[in-house]
Formats: C-alpha cells, sequence, structure tokens
C-alpha cells in the first residue's frame, strides 16, 4: 500500500494545517495518491477540524478523489485524485473557518483544468492568522495573473468570528502559458492607504482606528477610510494598510474582538505595515508563503523576502516531495532579506 502512496507527516515542521493544503493541491495536480499521518499532532485540537474538513471535501470534488479518514478528529488521512474538473462549485464550511484557506487549496489545481469555473465559498472572510480576502484579492491574486494564472475575487458579504457566514465568489479561468515572476526590489513607492470597516459596531471603532493609523504611518485623511458592512450576519471589525509599490501591494492587516481595545487593533496593523517599509525587502512573509506553490507549477522565479516562517521551509518540504525535481533555495542577503529561487 505504502509503495503506491506518497506518506508525510502531518506533525513536521510548522506541523498545522499549511501542510495539508499544500499536499491537497500538489495531489490534484500530480495525480499522486497522498497519505498523510499525524494531522496537526501538535495542535491543542489535533485532527481535522471543519475548517480543514471543507478543504478536504472540495479538493475532493474539484479532483473526484476517492477518500478515507475524512472526519471530525482524524489524524489520519487517505486522499487519491481523479481528473481535475471545471465546473461550478459551492462549498460552506459551516463555520466561522477561513474561507481563503479553502480557496488556497482548489485555486492551483482549477488553474490546470480545461475550462474556467465559478467558485463560491461561505465561511470566514477575516479571520485571525489566515489571509484576508484583501490580502488575496490585491496582493496574491494579482501577482499571480503576472504567472499567467487569473482569477477575480469578489467579496459578497464579509464573515467574522463566531458567526461566519461570509461569502466569497471567485472566477477562474486556466492557464494557457506560465510566466517566470522575478520580485527582486519592489520598485517605486506609489501609495500607502488605510481601510477600517466595522460589522454592526458603533462608526466611532472604525474612526479610532484610522486615528491611530493616520499618526503611526503619518498618512493624510486622503488616505483614510471608514467603511460600514452590515450584510455580515455578526458583529465584526477590521483594519488593512494598503502599501502599494511599483511591483508589488504588500497588506497589512488586524482584527477586532471582543475585549480588545479599537486602537490596540489599529497600532497591530500599523506596526505590521511598518515593519515591512521598514525593508527594502520585495515580499512579505505572508506573501512568501503563497508565492511557492504557484512558482513550484509554473515556470518558476525569484523574490526577496523578510526572515522566512516556518509556513515557508514547511511549504518548501511539502513541495519537493510532490516535485522532486524543482529546486527552491533559500539565500541569506544580509540582516533582513532572503532570496528565495525557485527553478523548475
Amino acid at each position: 500500500m505504502d509503495d503506491e502512496w506518497l506518506v508525510l507527516d502531518g506533525a513536521a515542521g510548522e506541523g498545522g494545517g499549511q501542510i495539508l493544503r499544500s499536499a491537497l493541491a500538489l495531489s490534484m495536480i500530480t495525480g499522486q495518491s497522498l497519505r498523510l499521518e499525524n494531522v496537526r499532532a501538535g495542535r491543542s485540537r489535533p485532527g481535522l477540524q471543519r475548517q480543514h474538513l471543507a478543504a478536504v471535501f472540495a479538493a475532493a470534488k474539484v479532483s473526484k478523489a476517492m477518500l478515507d479518514g475524512a472526519h471530525l478528529g482524524s489524524t489520519e488521512l487517505w486522499f487519491q485524485p481523479g481528473r481535475i474538473v471545471h465546473d461550478e462549485f459551492e462549498f460552506d464550511i459551516g463555520s466561522a473557518g477561513s474561507a481563503t484557506l479553502v480557496l488556497q487549496t482548489v485555486l492551483p489545481a482549477l488553474w490546470l483544468a480545461d475550462g474556467g469555473s465559478w467558485v463560491r465559498v461561505i465561511g470566514g472572510t477575516h479571520n485571525e492568522f489566515a489571509p484576508p480576502f484583501e490580502f488575496f484579492s490585491q496582493s496574491f491574486l494579482p501577482l499571480a495573473a503576472r504567472l499567467g494564472a487569473h482569477a477575480e475575487a469578489t467579496l459578497v458579504r464579509p464573515g467574522y468570528y463566531p458567526e461566519g457566514g461570509g461569502e466569497i465568489e471567485l472566477r477562474v479561468e486556466p492557464v494557457e502559458k506560465w510566466e517566470r515572476l522575478d520580485l527582486l526590489e519592489r520598485g517605486e513607492l506609489r501609495r500607502v492607504s488605510a481601510t477600517a470597516v466595522v460589522s454592526h459596531l458603533p462608526a466611532h471603532v472604525a474612526q479610532r482606528e484610522l486615528h491611530v493609523i493616520g499618526q503611526r504611518l503619518q498618512l493624510k485623511p486622503a488616505f483614510l477610510t471608514a467603511q460600514r458592512r452590515d450584510e455580515s450576519e455578526g458583529p465584526g471589525n477590521f483594519v488593512c494598510v494598503a502599501v502599494e509599490s511599483e511591483h508589488v501591494t504588500e497588506i497589512a492587516t488586524g482584527f477586532g474582538r471582543k475585549g480588545l481595545p479599537a486602537e490596540d487593533v489599529a497600532a497591530y496593523a500599523a506596526a505590521d505595515a511598518r515593519r515591512y517599509l521598514d525593508t527594502t525587502a520585495a515580499v512579505g512573509q505572508h506573501l512568501a508563503d503563497q508565492l511557492l506553490l504557484p512558482l513550484a507549477i509554473g515556470a518558476g522565479g525569484a523574490f526577496v523576502t523578510l526572515e522566512p516562517t516556518s509556513h515557508l521551509r514547511t511549504n518548501i518540504k511539502t513541495i519537493q516531495a510532490f516535485l522532486p525535481s524543482v529546486r527552491i533555495d533559500v539565500v541569506q542577503l544580509d540582516e533582513s532579506r532572503w532570496l528565495v529561487d525557485v527553478a523548475v
């Protein structure tokens, strides 16, 4: 049995959901059957949780896969992919789990399908410890388009913890030709702006956040925007700082939660943006994680980033398990910059 399946240790490296999502994507793309052991074994709630199961079932539907072990709390999963299909898909996480992480799982496969697809995911759209919608749409997808991989995302309504119920729609076109992407410099700084969004909360929350960000990042009022999105199923708040440069847009975010002052939410986002602005690296740490897989399945490329995270190093090992011919080198350039070179 093990000779027919690629066996991965889900507790290795970062040891969380990243291994699962990348492995599912690569299994679909390569056609290699996957056996994942010790799924999230190091987490306080080990095994597959609702959000991870949503990604598993979404991948199975996109690739007509056969499954075993796909149940709540399971620490072992068998995933045998079939043919990638293009269609209209709807995936409901059933909780406030991250919708963008489900999209992250199936999008690489849909780029390699024979035709275009339309995807709706219902769940959380603005979650701590997951890429928010703005990062996905403003930072990641434009760079994917430069690789030749096109998708257009729409935020139908936001969804927050614990109610969820947010909705993202995605239109995906198959890749006609992959292009190499090199992001060695961010280029000229064009604009820094901030947006604060409140749902079913007082407007002054957003105004207080924008005041802090404006002071911390020295932004004029014209670059500070407050929004109300009361179509969400429950209360929520987030702030987004967009650093738009010639070659890349970086997104820094902060998420409100009960008991956390608005000023602290804003200070976190401002500090995250300042860390990026104070370096010359082109790619932030979270974007570096996201770029690896499309570079590896495409035409390759290179980028300069901040200190590699455990997510990135775990992702490298997962990619090379499925694509041993792909070389990924990580070289430290100076105290704050690393070069990641992906050769296919």
